[in-house]
């Protein structure tokens, strides 16, 4: 009876210590996010902010997730095509094949799939090079000379994340959309001016705006996520292996949770219907 009530105990005790964790985390990202716009926006407006660092981040997070981005966008144009295509038959209504395609991909596949590789490509090196610094106490060197972090790696990181993947997102919407294109006029399934009659009648201006700010709360999310596990590191190699694998994890859940709440915010305040 003892051992059980001890137990029970125990798995209490551990359900309340990750609660206290995860409260303590959301804390830690909320003030992360609050001091990097901060030193972001200070520093550019008084001319001091790393323009140098920033075009280094967004070469390196364009290099490291361009192509694979774009290798993952052409297998989704391609399964977004067959499996419309193929309802759309079925129901008899082969003339909204486009509308449902391209409308599908700008609100919900371009940023979603931007978001992942942001997440896994860029948030993953981003977290692994500040996790090395921290091991290492490069950090902490900086903060005895008297330099901010966040002023320093964390701020250009951010601003060049928001630029990658707002434009990561358009390319990922035009290559998935011309797979899908691709894919439905070759096989002869409805003729070109169909498909884009039926894409442009139905799509609105606020789709695209809708992608980009996906996108952009993604790309900031992502970063502060991997900025914060990156800066949290401790332990050696295997403390930044952990921070990694956390940070991705975290992004992914949290990005498939605000993509829920602005999609269906979306739907409630902007009116649906042909354009």
């Amino acid at each position: 009876m003892s051992s059980a009530i001890t137990g029970g105990r125990s798995v209490v005790d551990n359900l309340v210590g990750r609660m206290r964790a995860g409260v303590i985390t959301t804390g830690q990202l909320v003030q992360l996010s609050v001091e990097s716009v901060r030193w972001g926006v200070s520093d550019i407006v008084a001319r001091r902010f790393s323009w140098t660092e920033f075009f280094l981040q967004c070469w390196f997070m364009t290099r490291v997730s361009l192509l694979p981005t774009i290798l993952v966008s052409i297998p989704f144009g391609v399964i977004t095509s067959v499996q419309i295509g193929g309802a759309a038959s079925q129901i008899g209504a082969p003339s909204f094949i486009g509308a449902v395609n391209g409308i599908g991909v700008l609100r919900q596949g371009a940023p979603l799939v931007t978001s992942l590789m942001i997440a896994g490509a860029v948030g993953s090196a981003i977290c692994s090079d500040l996790g090395a610094r921290t091991v290492r106490e490069e950090i902490d060197a900086l903060k005895v000379m008297g330099i901010s972090p966040v002023q320093r790696l964390v701020a250009p990181r951010i601003l060049a994340a928001l630029l990658v993947s707002m434009l990561l997102t358009i390319v990922v919407a035009m290559t998935a959309m011309a797979t899908a294109f691709t894919m439905v006029v070759g096989t002869g399934q409805i003729s070109a001016g169909t498909y884009i009659d039926s894409f442009v009648g139905l799509s609105q201006p606020t789709d695209l705006l809708l992608a980009e700010l996906k996108a952009f709360i993604f790309g900031f999310v992502a970063t502060v996520v991997a900025a914060h596990k990156g800066l949290s590191a401790r332990g050696g190699p295997k403390g930044v292996a952990d921070a990694v694998n956390q940070a991705v994890v975290l992004s992914v859940i949290l990005l498939a949770v605000i993509n829920v709440g602005l999609t269906q915010a979306y739907v409630m305040l902007v009116p649906q219907g042909v354009a």
